[in-house]
Formats: structure tokens, C-alpha cells, sequence
């Protein structure tokens, strides 16, 4: 969901040789004939709940006798660094990838087809979610998690504020933000200038693209009235917050912001209250969830539906192994725990009653129906995505003063370039 730092053209030239050089172990002797074995396994910080790790870490060990060795990735920097490690003889086994970087990846002849282990063991996920590991009709990933933002507030601060209930529309979440502000000396609402995946949410609920054909080739599409109508809603939000205007969500993380106790709410994952918790336990019945508000009532802001899938590397040498550990890490019964554990959004029927067991994936159901999407999914769109994001310094611009419309034209040759390189 959050990205590096590398071109597209970069990841194509490192792993150009990566379909032909890729093999399996060879190891055909069955779920229990890989004893003594170690899986190394690539999630990126904050991923991985610890109760769905130790579950699936215990049901690994327990089948196939081999131990999952999982290895904590920033996500600072991650396109270079797992670029490199798929291209090396010896790389990661399994590797978590953001849903928009898969395409660029399988593009490049990194991962291994897992289209029967789909059938296998994902026959009822949702196509929603399925279909950012397709690429060009072959299945290069399957999806770990996805999700999307929701308000988390702070029940005692909206209490002093004199709120009851949540708002259902734009307009009443503003209402109740400026009452936050009259009425107590919290923060109202924590929202750095750079949080672009947010911004990505209103854009999608304005039916705009990020990018367009145009001649052929993919170019930007920053410039659309649309867009800018997004980036104006972002700036109301925005100017309920003391966040600084030149930095995202993650730096610092704002739910160690939200765990001091002295802001009205975050738009953020649902995961994100576990990190607040572990920040400051006290904080815990403090937390409240609910859909981040459209302009009508009828339908949810537009949101960003974010996630992961696991993919095995096409350098691997343990690709019977690797598949044994998805079909554990995928299950039904331990996706249910993913759901209720961090809060993501369930990608089957299967898993509707473990969301009711989670206030956060409850509230973010309602919004990934309605009005939910994602970047688009074009190998190109990694590259735009790279440190410095563009988009990023785009919102900035606009928070100091400048017109969309103007910052726009400042950042699209640049957005241009990314996406011509192939």
C-alpha cells in the first residue's frame, strides 16, 4: 500500500532473467516431507497481527515439520529492496507485495504462476480483491488482505464536545469537528498534508482516474476538474488539523499521534488502533469506528481499497514449500482471523461473520461496497508511485496556496515520464 523507491524500468532490467532462471526444490514428497526446512517469508511492518502470526506459524510447523521464518520490511525504500532480493540466487521464499506494485513485478517475470493454487484454495474470493494478482490472465499473486479507511475517533473527546452518535454526511462530520474545536482543547482530526491515499479515496468517489490513455500510452490525468474537486474536499479536511502539510501519515505514524489522547479522530486502517494501543493501553476503550461520511447520506466518501498479496519468488528454491505455507496462511480460518484481529475487509461470504467481530471492519464494509476502488492496475503505475511521490508533493502545493489546477501542471511531466518507461 505505501511504496519505494525505484523505477519500473529498474525492476524490468534486474529481473529480466528471473522467469528463465527460477526453480522449484523439487521436493514432491508431500505436505510433511520437509522437515528441518526454513521458509523465509518477506511482511512488510504492521502487516502481520501477532495472533494470526503465531496460528500460522504453529500450523506450518505442525504439517509440513519446516519453520516460517518471517522477515519485517520497512516500507521506506521496499521496491529497491525486494527488487534486488527477487533478482539474487538466493531470495526471499515468500514475499508480501502492495496490490498496486504486483502488476510491475509479475510484468517483469519475478513471481511464480499460482493460478491452481487460486482454484484451490480461493475459488469464493471476491473479484474485487482478486484482481490486482491477475495479470494478463495469469495469476502472479493471491490477495493476503485488503482494506480501507474509516474514522477512528475518540469517544471521551467527542463526549466533552457534547457529540452523541456519528455523523452520516460530509457536513456533519465537518459540524462535529468544529465543535471539537469550540468545546475542547483537542485536535479535532490528525491528517497530515501528504496522506495521498486518502486523497486517492476522494478522487475515486469523484468517478475520476489518475491516469488516461491518450495517444497510445498512458498519461496523467491530474489535471481533470474532477481530481481538483477531490484535492478541495482534502483541503476542508485538512484544515481541521495542525499536522504538517509536507509529510504522510506514517511519519510519524499518526496512531501514536491518536494514542496520547489529545486528538477527536484519524482517517486511517483499522489496524491502525492496535498500533495505538500498543502505544498506550489506556487508550483502548477510548476507540470508536465508524464510515468516513459522503455528501448524501445514501453513499460513503470515496475510499482507497489497500492491501497485499503474497506472492513466491521465481528465484525460489523452496516453491513447493512456499505453496504449502499459502495454503496455511490463506485458509479460511485464518483469514477470518486477519478480519477480526487488524480489522481488514473481508474478500468472501465466507468470512461476513468474522467482521461483525471487528467494530473497524464494520465500519469500512459500507464504503468498499459503495464507493470503493483502486489505483490503477497497470505495471506503469508502480514507478509513479516511488520516492518522491509526485502526488504527494502535489497536495502539499495546493495546502500552501496553489491552485490544483496550477500544481498539477507542475508535477504531470513528471508523472509522464514514470509512466512511459517500461
Amino acid at each position: 500500500m505505501k511504496r519505494g523507491l525505484i523505477a519500473a524500468t529498474v525492476v524490468a532490467g534486474m529481473l529480466v532473467s528471473v522467469a528463465a532462471c527460477g526453480s522449484s526444490d523439487g521436493n514432491e514428497a508431500g505436505a510433511d516431507g520437509f522437515k528441518g526446512q526454513k521458509l523465509t517469508v518477506w511482511v512488510m511492518d504492521g502487516s502481520n497481527p501477532p495472533e494470526w502470526t503465531k496460528r500460522v506459524s504453529e500450523q506450518f510447523k505442525k504439517k509440513t515439520g519446516a519453520t516460517a521464518d518471517f522477515k519485517i520490511q520497512q516500507w521506506n525504500g521496499i521496491q529497491q529492496k525486494l527488487s534486488t532480493a527477487l533478482s539474487e540466487d538466493t531470495p526471499p521464499d515468500v514475499v508480501e507485495i502492495g496490490n498496486t506494485q504486483t502488476a510491475a513485478y509479475a510484468k517483469a517475470g519475478a513471481l511464480v504462476d499460482l493460478g491452481d493454487l487460486k482454484k484451490e484454495i480461493g475459488a469464493d474470493w471476491n473479484d474485487a480483491f482478486n484482481k490486482a494478482s491477475v495479470v494478463d490472465g495469469t495469476q502472479y499473486a493471491l490477495p493476503w488482505f485488503a482494506g480501507n479507511r474509516v474514522v477512528m475517533y475518540n469517544k471521551k473527546i467527542w463526549a466533552r464536545a457534547g457529540l452523541k452518535g456519528t455523523p452520516r454526511t460530509r457536513a456533519e462530520l465537518f459540524r462535529a469537528f468544529d465543535a471539537i474545536k469550540q468545546k475542547t482543547d483537542a485536535e479535532p482530526l490528525y491528517l497530515p498534508g501528504q496522506n495521498w491515499y486518502f486523497l486517492d479515496g476522494l478522487t475515486i468517489g469523484t468517478g475520476a482516474d489518475l491516469v488516461k490513455k491518450q495517444g497510445g500510452k498512458w498519461v496523467s490525468n491530474l489535471g481533470d476538474p474532477k481530481v481538483s474537486r477531490a484535492m478541495d474536499v482534502y483541503r476542508q479536511y485538512q484544515a481541521f488539523s495542525t499536522a504538517p502539510k509536507n509529510k504522510d501519515e506514517a511519519t510519524p505514524q499518526q496512531a501514536d499521534i491518536f494514542a496520547k489522547g489529545k486528538t477527536g479522530a484519524i482517517i486511517g486502517m483499522g489496524y491502525e488502533a492496535v498500533t495505538a494501543v500498543k502505544a498506550n493501553p489506556d487508550i483502548k476503550d477510548d476507540i470508536g469506528f465508524f464510515t468516513i461520511p459522503g455528501e448524501t447520506a445514501d453513499k460513503p466518501e470515496g475510499v482507497f481499497l489497500g492491501g497485499s498479496n503474497f506472492a513466491v519468488a521465481g528465484m525460489g528454491k523452496k516453491q513447493e514449500l512456499a505453496k504449502e505455507f499459502l495454503k496455511i496462511a490463506l485458509s479460511k480460518e485464518n483469514d477470518a482471523q486477519m478480519v477480526k484481529e487488524a480489522g481488514w475487509t473481508p474478500k468472501s461470504p465466507a468470512l461476513a461473520d468474522a467482521a461483525k467481530e471487528n467494530p473497524a471492519a464494520a465500519a469500512a464494509a459500507p464504503a468498499a461496497l459503495k464507493s470503493g476502488g483502486t489505483t490503477p492496475l497497470i505495471p506503469q503505475w508502480a514507478a509513479v508511485e516511488n520516492v518522491p511521490n509526485p502526488i504527494k508533493n502535489y497536495m502539499t502545493a495546493v495546502l500552501n496556496g496553489m491552485s490544483p489546477a496550477d500544481a498539477a501542471k507542475d508535477i504531470e511531466s513528471e508523472i509522464n515520464a514514470r509512466l512511459a518507461k517500461q
